[in-house]
């Protein structure tokens, strides 16, 4: 049996969840008139966004699904959407290493965001110049968004966006504002731009990114003022922010197994041209988290029916501020520059280690809970307790420490910084009694050393200041304490590196001994973690 629409009961006699409404009817209301438009084709899409959805065509709140447009990748459609009748199977991953399968089949159209291709551009126009299209949403990653490089230098290919105007763009930005172009141009009718991408301000980024394309076209006479007007008016186009919060990793050969045993054929995930491995199923954990600002200037499916938070702009900053300073994101980054130096190849069996464990328990509970920011619709502590009870644990999630370990230096100012910059701002708190936090720094400045506990090479994971931060530490040899001389004074210093300077904060000597203590020779790291958390 195959994961299509013909093979539903099938599939359900095989103990696997499948839609109960009309797939097909569904499928021909949404392309007659479409509500909701989604960006980035990819696992989180497939394995939440869309399955919220289909909880309401579940339980009769809509009869209308989701059109999915991909923007980078055109193999998806081609390989995973199209020859699987644009459905989904969800593999929820337990704890407890149980599972259950479900079909999702929300998605009604798959579709090409190539505005090159005729036939592309022509449905996508279609679509947007409908008055019943409420919203568009991304989850295109945070480059996604970016018009410049890391200098501030706009792509070439930007630059040649702008200077082609609306007409066959190739950046995802650039397609977006070509399609609301057309849709001010067929009846100025209005539009909620929601990015659902895993970062900070989300919102923020699309909006500018949409605004400075359609300046740029302006100024070149492709557009007229009453477009810039249009978008610049949150009663006709509303940028949105919001916090999403589910682990889907790649997709794990343990779940295609169990799946081929239960004769469901064609699983086996796919390398797309463009390097992305996908598969027909999306393994995923369980808990989940959307927290939306609720401004759609043309209504919206009632999606907090599926479990979606909508509020305001500053709670949802609020709950984001809690996940990626307290309650998850600093417990994995501690986790994952110890998990390389100790050679661990799962953030799981990182939980069952005594003192990895103690010292995520300590960053959260004892250092990060005092200044925690409580957005009010969830509680920073049941969070953070099912993060490290439930999530972090979890064996079943093949989440490696090597992964989170990207781009490290871009993240220890959210993730440390901002905590210890709440406690400098309170009277009743002193940010140089922190050790926990300062550990990880120590243990990050360690882990870019690339020699493990066993004074073995390991290979580190990208950076961009990766060979900046190497050189800073030139000199510097695990098992030599007499190397170092002083070479990390530039770097605890560096308010850009960490949010603030730590040596004004009182740290810098401590992050300075403990990073001493950890390079001190065979089996340092592991003796260190020992000392500070027995």
């Amino acid at each position: 049996m195959e994961l299509k629409v013909k093979s539903l009961k099938e599939l359900e006699s095989k103990g696997i969840k499948v839609p109960q409404f009309d797939v097909d009817s569904m499928v021909e209301k949404t392309k007659k008139d479409p509500v909701w438009v989604h960006f980035g084709a990819g696992n989180i899409f497939r394995g939440f966004i869309a399955n919220l959805q289909h909880t309401l065509l579940e339980e009769g709140l809509s009869d209308k699904g989701i059109i999915a447009a991909e923007t980078f990748d055109f193999d998806i459609i081609d390989k995973i959407y199209d020859p699987y009748d644009n459905l989904t199977l969800l593999v929820s991953l337990n704890a407890d290493g149980t599972t259950a399968n479900s079909v999702i089949a929300s998605i009604a159209e798959g579709v090409k965001a190539n505005l090159s291709d005729e036939k592309n551009a022509a449905r996508l126009k279609e679509i947007f110049e409908n008055p019943s299209l409420q919203m568009i949403s991304f989850t295109i990653t945070e480059k996604g968004y970016a018009l410049t490089n890391v200098n501030g230098d706009v792509f070439p290919f930007v630059t040649k966006d702008f200077e082609n105007g609306p007409k066959g763009p190739s950046h995802a930005m650039s397609v977006v504002t070509s399609l609301l172009y057309a849709r001010y141009q067929k009846g100025k009718y209005p539009l909620a731009v929601v990015s659902m991408d895993n970062c900070s301000h989300n919102g923020e980024k699309v909006e500018t990114s949409v605004k400075t394309i359609a300046d740029e076209w302006l100024k070149r006479g492709f557009v007229d003022q009453g477009f810039i007007d249009y978008i610049n008016d949150e009663k006709k186009i509303s940028f949105p922010w919001s916090m999403i919060d589910k682990i889907t990793p790649r997709p794990a050969e343990e779940v295609k197994k169990m799946l081929d045993e239960l004769g469901v054929e064609n699983m086996a995930p796919v390398v797309t041209s463009k390097n992305t491995f996908i598969a027909p199923y999306v393994n995923a954990e369980v808990p989940q988290y959307l927290v939306v600002e609720d401004k759609f200037p043309n209504g919206r499916p009632e999606l907090e029916k599926a479990g979606v938070y909508f509020t305001d702009r500053d709670t949802v900053n609020n709950t984001e501020t809690m996940k990626v300073t307290t309650c998850l994101n600093p417990l994995h980054t501690a986790l994952a520059v110890y998990g390389c130096v100790l050679g661990f190849e799962s953030i799981s069996a990182e939980m069952n280690d005594k003192e990895l464990k103690a010292l995520v328990e300590k960053i959260g509970y004892e250092e990060g809970m005092p200044v925690v920011v409580d957005p009010k619709i969830i509680s920073p502590k049941s969070f953070i307790k099912e993060v490290i009870e439930e999530r972090l644990p979890n064996p079943f999630i093949p989440d490696t420490p090597q992964r989170i370990a990207t781009d490290t230096s871009q993240k220890v100012a959210i993730r440390f910084g901002e905590t210890i910059k709440s406690y400098m701002k309170r009277d009743d708190l002193d940010a140089s009694s922190l050790t926990y936090i300062p550990l990880a720094l120590a243990g990050w400045l360690r882990y870019l050393l690339g020699v493990d506990d066993n004074l073995e090479k390991f290979e580190l994971s990208s950076d961009p200041m990766l060979t900046e931060l190497q050189s800073k530490l030139e000199g510097i040899k695990v098992g030599d304490v007499s190397s170092y001389t002083g070479q990390l004074k530039d770097v605890l210093s560096n308010e850009i590196l960490f949010g603030l300077d730590l040596e004004k904060a009182g740290l810098a000597d401590k992050v300075e001994g403990m990073f001493l203590e950890l390079i001190a020779g065979k089996n340092a790291v592991r003796d260190t973690l020992k000392k500070y958390l027995a």
